[in-house]
């Protein structure tokens, strides 16, 4: 298919040759593009721009052949949700959680305690009711016992394929976004079972803990003078043991039992010998638990770089193990067979992930146990146990799989309503699809988007609207041919039949208006070249006397285009979208941008009109040119302005030229005055300060800085400023009349928005402007003591009330911003860091930075301040005026300027520490949990706290020290953080909070 633009000038070539009064039916259909032949799928890949006959590559290859039942819906087969036969049921991964749900299967398949946890009664009185449950009412576990049975009752008669075990980890008040270490979790979390237990009445239940996983060893010490024991009896449930240096469990258990020697310095003193003597001490297995946990201890600290490391060493085990060589007591059976194996993923001991190796003790097969997904690893068919009396827990386990079969019932009936509607979709389409071409019989115009829409299967379809393709006679405009597509009659009638909508675009809609005026501009464009070179060449002709005509020199060189675009214009609105692929439309909002913009445009010689609608008085501006050009161009702009060259200029533009230059020269006359009275305040010398309050005076007067620093404007720049009459001290006032500053604020913080005047200084002002309200400071001598104590007062007072509501409202602006910009400094080898850059030179420009002006939105007043040109009413100062002008005036000594080594980030006060270090690590490449952050001095350190509570505020510079990163860090399974070792699980339920 031919480009675009040809097509564009095959569809309007005939009118080059007929006028607009001979456009033919004929002409029209050829500009509505009717003449071009349809596409054929297979052979046009795509969509072809700008022909209303393609009808391939708008969205059909989905619906046509044979098409999958599941690319009707988007909703997974609830079946997949569902436990197989004869499979264990996993446990949901919450963040970084997999330590705990390998330890609670590891627990749910040792039978002895799953058992006795059965058989702890329940504390929900209010819930059981006799020996069924309240149907009513959802259960909420009240104990750690309650959560673990209901957990282990789920994980042994679900019919779901994982649970969800947030209950449980709640309860615990574990962070389940920081990874924890398993072992330790383990340790405390028995210890915990075991005090919850011990207040049952049951020994059985009481005592499980310390039957199942409580041994007792001794520390025996032995004087090699007298021979003397001494034993210290300590109870354990899991021996921990060194693995550095060794290749097998059992190696690692001799090392745990080892004699160690108490020699030198390390000598034992004997309560026999009454004096320290050399002794041996070792660790003596006086009984085993019927469940043995032994931890090989692969994370140790590296004392180098002050952090825990993951020892990768291999250690071999079979799956006997006799400790009988091991114990005090000989005779007994010792013989342990391997029933969990708990695996850590990863290299590093701040991260990774972590599995389970589990044998169920029925049938005797080993499973992998990774969150919710489980594998049996080889073996027989499995058996769960079902001999437990599991009493009112199996009616809870009911009721959830009851809750579990409706939601795959309703999941089921949504994934075949969603097949059945995509069937009939697809009949429909095919049925359809084959009648859409228009051919030769009647056709009407349908919009492409909803074509497209119409096949797009994820959007439910609308009813037709091509109102967005009419023109202004209300018909089918030319210029959007490209984004519609001409159909049969049939198929629009089954559309309209079964989506409505409209309006209905027949041949009657071929707008003849449209045709004819594009055929009109067309030829006028076509003219317009031949006659550009004609005015070109008038345009260098000599004027003579007073035959010529002013023109602008802008309009001159622009007036082809401008020319062009006022027969565009004439033309209807262009369609912006041609250039574009089918379908795509101009953004309404930006359409009206450039209407708007369009209309603000002079148009052809009014750039040399004046305010009054006369001839300008500069004659830098425009032109003569011959009577032949003039006519010439009024052929295209028959509405310009005329000026013959005999026209006088604007008479008041005139008397205003003159009276401009006598304010300049009135405007010089008053800088210089003042700038004579008040030498020392324009050069910024010999200024007061209260922080060092001179000897000479006891009064001092206040006035706003926007004051003096607009002030000093005028007098450096008086023909480009207007004067300042007034001085707006009301602004630094609240609406009571009362101070907004103490002394001690004007002396730090709020001196930025103060000067301070002498008293000759403030006669002066009071004879040169207006003061609205006068503001002192005065020192007194106060008490008869030498030396006598001293103190300032301000007239007017302070308001206390508006000045603590203005700091509120400070710090909630500082802590309710957004999108604002902080600074990130990466220290390097613990260097000082400069917080403050040089100030940058301007080469190109001989004005201070304070000469610059700032640009102000239309219509803003300064709000301290009258000038002398200004008639307006002063605005009364509101609390709110003066926060405004506060912020004005304050925000660029705010600014801060970014030093080598920084980077700038968009942040938000309510955008927590973590998603902070997130936007970090992709700016410096430094992992979280290796970004070392501080403001001020202070560290941040909670990842919870939200950056308005931490205190960073826009344009804060945060210091980023970076640890040695991990180099498994982006490989790990979970996404995890660093598990600071002094924090562990303080604050969680394991250590009683």
């Amino acid at each position: 298919m031919a480009p675009r633009l040809q097509l564009e000038k095959a569809a309007w070539r005939w009118a080059e040759t007929v006028r607009p009064e001979e456009v033919s039916q004929e002409h029209i259909e050829t500009a509505y593009r009717i003449w071009l032949e349809p596409c054929i799928r297979g052979v046009c890949r795509r969509n072809c721009k700008g022909n209303p006959n393609c009808l391939v590559g708008i969205g059909e290859h989905i619906w046509l052949g044979e098409i999958d039942e599941n690319s009707f819906h988007n909703i997974d087969d609830p079946n997949c949700e569902r436990r197989k036969k004869n499979s264990f049921v996993g446990l949901t991964n919450l963040g970084a959680t997999c330590y705990v749900n390998t330890f609670l299967q590891v627990w749910f398949l040792n039978l002895e305690l799953r058992q006795a946890l059965y058989l702890c009664p329940s504390t929900c009185s209010d819930y059981v009711m006799g020996d069924s449950i309240q149907e009513e009412k959802d259960y909420e576990p009240q104990t750690i016992c309650e959560h673990l049975q209901y957990l282990f009752a789920l994980l042994q008669n679900s019919n779901r394929r994982y649970i969800d075990p947030s209950g449980f980890v709640k309860a615990l008040g574990l962070d389940t976004g920081q990874q924890q270490d398993a072992q330790e979790f383990s340790k405390l979390f028995m210890s915990l079972l075991e005090d919850t237990l011990s207040k049952q009445k049951n020994p059985d239940v009481r005592n499980i803990v310390q039957q199942q996983f409580c041994g007792e060893y001794a520390y025996v010490t032995v004087c090699n003078q007298c021979g003397r024991e001494s034993k210290l009896l300590s109870k354990f449930y899991e021996l921990e043991l060194n693995i550095q240096g060794h290749k097998q469990l059992t190696d690692c258990i001799s090392e745990f039992l080892k004699e160690e020697k108490l020699e030198g310095d390390n000598r034992y003193f004997c309560e026999n010998c009454q004096s320290k003597q050399n002794a041996t001490r070792k660790i003596r297995l006086l009984s085993l638990p019927c469940t043995l946990n032994l931890q090989l201890m692969r994370f140790v600290f590296d004392r180098q770089t002050g952090h825990k490391k993951k020892l990768n060493t291999y250690i071999g085990f079979s799956e006997i193990l006799d400790m009988e060589p091991y114990v005090e007591h000989k005779g007994g059976s010792y013989v342990y067979e391997l029933s969990a194996v708990l695996i850590h993923r990863g290299v590093s001991a701040y991260s990774g992930h972590y599995i389970a190796h589990v044998k169920d003790p029925q049938s005797g097969e080993w499973y992998k146990f990774n969150d919710e997904d489980i594998e049996k690893m080889e073996g027989k068919k499995l058996q769960l146990g079902i001999e437990e009396d599991l009493a009112f827990l199996q009616e809870l386990v009911d009721r959830d799989n009851s809750k579990f079969e409706e939601w795959c019932i309703e999941m089921a009936e949504m994934r075949k309503q969603s097949v059945d509607k995509g069937k009939a979709k697809h009949e429909e389409v095919k049925e359809l699809y084959q009648r859409l071409p228009a051919g030769a019989e009647p056709y009407e115009f349908v919009s492409l988007e909803w074509l497209q829409k119409w096949l797009d299967e994820s959007t439910p379809t609308k009813p037709i609207d091509n109102h967005a393709c009419l023109c202004s006679h209300d018909k089918l405009h030319p210029d959007k041919i490209s984004i519609m597509k001409r159909i049969s009659e049939y198929a629009a009638d089954i559309f309209y039949s079964r989506y409505g909508g409209g309006p209905r675009l027949t041949v009657k809609a071929l707008c003849k208006e449209c045709v004819v005026e594009r055929c009109r501009v067309l030829r006028l464009k076509n003219q317009l070249n031949e006659d550009y070179k004609t005015v070109n060449n008038l345009l260098k002709a000599t004027v003579k006397g007073n035959d010529g005509f002013w023109v602008g020199k802008s309009s001159l060189r622009s007036w082809r285009q401008l020319a062009l675009e006022q027969l565009d214009e004439q033309d209807g609105d262009v369609d912006q979208s041609n250039g574009k692929m089918n379908g795509n439309t101009l953004n309404k909002e930006e359409s009206k941008e450039e209407r708007k913009e369009e209309e603000e445009e002079l148009n052809f010689n009014e750039d040399i009109l004046c305010p009054h609608g006369e001839l300008c008085i500069s004659e830098n501006e425009r032109r003569l040119v011959s009577k032949d050009a003039w006519n010439k161009l009024q052929q295209y702009f028959p509405k310009a302005p005329e000026f013959p060259s005999y026209r006088e200029c604007c008479s008041q533009c005139k008397i205003l030229e003159r009276e401009g230059e006598e304010n300049e020269a009135l405007h010089k006359m008053i800088a210089n005055e003042q700038k004579t009275s008040l030498p020392n305040l324009f050069q910024d010398k010999n200024r007061p300060c209260l922080s060092n309050w001179p000897e000479d005076t006891d009064v001092l007067y206040i006035v706003s800085q926007f004051f003096v620093e607009e002030w000093r404007k005028f007098v450096r720049k008086p023909t480009r400023c207007s004067p300042v009459s007034s001085v707006g001290n009301s602004a630094l006032l609240c609406p009571h009349g009362g101070l907004m500053f103490t002394f001690a604020s004007m002396t730090k913080e709020d001196s930025k928005l103060i000067a301070l005047i002498w008293p000759g200084e403030w006669q002066m002002i009071q004879k040169l402007f207006v003061v609205d309200h006068v503001i002192k400071i005065t020192r007194t001598e106060v008490g008869d003591v030498n030396p006598s104590e001293t103190q300032y007062i301000s007239e007017p007072k302070l308001c206390p009330e508006c000045r603590e509501g203005l700091l509120c409202q400070q710090q909630r602006d500082l802590r309710e911003y957004t999108q604002a910009t902080i600074y990130v400094h990466k220290v390097v080898d613990n260097k000082k860091v400069m917080k403050d850059s040089v100030p940058e030179l301007n080469v190109s420009s001989s004005e201070t930075e304070e000469d610059k002006e700032e640009a102000k939105p239309d219509g803003e007043k300064d709000p301290d301040f009258n000038q002398s040109n200004g008639g307006t009413k002063r605005q009364k100062i509101t609390h709110q005026n003066y926060i405004a002008y506060q912020k004005q005036v304050i925000r660029r000594s705010m600014r801060h300027r970014k030093v080598r080594g920084e980077k700038a980030l968009l942040v938000s006060a309510n955008q927590t520490l973590k998603e902070l270090k997130i936007q970090i690590m992709h700016a410096f490449s430094v992992a979280p949990f290796d970004q070392n952050l501080s403001i001020d001095g202070k560290i941040l350190s909670d990842d919870c706290a939200t950056l308005g509570t931490l205190g960073v505020i826009p344009e804060s510079v945060i210091l980023l020290k970076a640890d040695e990163p991990i180099a498994d860090y982006a490989a790990m399974d979970d996404v995890m953080q660093v598990c600071m070792p002094e924090e562990g699980f303080k604050g969680t339920g394991l250590l009683g909070h």
